[in-house]
């Protein structure tokens, strides 16, 4: 495809004077030409990038290559949804006929499953919340057999945001088989996207590329005090108290906190039984799996130590996870709690699965390390 643009240049004496300052050709037109090759129906694809420095013709291509470009508004949102920002709750932004299921799953999906914050107003959401809203809203609100083009991809928000959030967003796109492709200056999202092909409008080149592994994210896990809570408190779907005989644990990722998961004595299931409590992932850092590595190391730790584990959890992501994972094994569907499990009072409210961790045990020693053979009072982190 051959690319022309032209605008006009007024003649003013300021346009004037920086011509002979800088010895600029005197021509009544600023022009461009992109002579573009992208060869997209040679293969099956879900996820192109392209990317480039600012000014090098990056949306304009865009806008020529894919006319989808059109369907935003000049704030990057879908027309469908423009007019709702600032006024309704996130889930009354989803299609009438779309089920509170499908929306609930769609929003976990992207990494945004912070249930109190689903029934918010857009405008009272972080910068990083609102970018996973965006992509929610999109893949709901564009029909399936339609490319979703996404310009300034990544722009307004944090470079962790960006980053975990390219890695959410590649697995939805990809598990349900749409095509999106990303516009965008930064560099640092095509490690954690995963495109199948990317283009650089700067240099005219254009590269499929093989899938690779996304960058690894290793966590430190510490012991912590309960204090550490206040942090997480309000991401949680249940309410923010937390059991005094809690024994906790922070995640930390480049030495910033990121996930807590709390454990108590599972009541009616004997001495040695251990239940999840409390486990919850800083909205920047959700849809990574984050929150379930966390879970299951902490799960390894007490079954190291001749524990039985166990996890109930309402969380439809969750329960999901735990379905996937060979690590867990479900004892009881989603259903109303009953016998010992009556005695958690909210769990006969709502339904909530029941789960076994059938995992490997981690090391006896560095369960002791990390919970002491006696369980002793919690300590701050090391």
């Amino acid at each position: 495809m051959h690319l022309h643009v032209e605008t006009p240049i007024n003649l003013t004496p300021r346009v004037q004077q920086v011509r002979g300052m800088f010895d600029l050709p005197e021509e009544a037109i600023a022009a461009l030409d992109w002579h573009i090759e992208l060869p997209l129906d040679e293969r099956p694809w879900h996820i192109g990038l392209i990317v480039g420095p600012s000014g090098c013709g990056k949306s304009t291509v865009a806008r020529h290559l894919f006319p989808e470009l059109a369907d935003l508004d000049e704030h990057g949102h879908p027309t469908a949804f423009s007019e709702w920002i600032g006024r309704g709750a996130v889930v009354d932004a989803f299609p009438e006929t779309m089920p509170i299921k499908e929306i609930v799953a769609l929003l976990s999906s992207v990494g945004f499953a912070s249930p109190p914050a689903w029934l918010r107003p857009f405008h009272v959401l972080s910068t990083g919340q609102r970018f996973r809203v965006t992509l929610t809203l999109l893949l709901a609100h564009t029909p399936p057999e339609k490319r979703i083009i996404f310009d300034e991809y990544t722009s307004v928000v944090d470079r962790t945001v960006a980053r975990i959030g390219s890695a959410a967003l590649a697995k939805t796109i990809r598990q349900t088989r749409r095509q999106f492709v990303a516009v965008t200056c930064h560099e640092d999202v095509e490690a954690w996207l995963q495109p199948d092909w990317v283009y650089r409008p700067a240099e005219n080149t254009f590269a499929w590329r093989r899938l690779r592994r996304r960058p690894p994210i290793v966590l430190d896990v510490v012991r912590c005090r309960p204090s550490a809570w206040r942090l997480f408190a309000p991401h949680h779907y249940l309410n923010t108290s937390l059991a005094r005989s809690a024994v906790c644990f922070l995640a930390l990722w480049q030495g910033r906190p990121v996930a807590f998961s709390a454990w108590l004595p599972f009541v009616g299931a004997g001495p040695k039984a251990r239940r999840e409590h409390r486990t919850v992932t800083l909205p920047d850092y959700q849809g990574a799996g984050i929150g379930n590595a966390l879970s299951d190391f902490c799960a390894g730790l007490w079954s190291g130590l001749g524990y039985r584990v166990y996890s109930t959890t309402t969380h439809p992501a969750m329960i999901r996870s735990r379905l996937r994972s060979p690590n867990w094994q479900m004892h009881r569907a989603p259903s109303f709690a009953r016998g010992h499990e009556g005695r958690l009072r909210h769990a006969v409210t709502r339904l909530t699965a029941g789960f076994t961790f059938v995992g490997s045990p981690l090391p006896r020693e560095l369960g002791r390390a990390l919970i002491g053979s006696r369980q002793a009072r919690p300590t701050a982190p090391a």
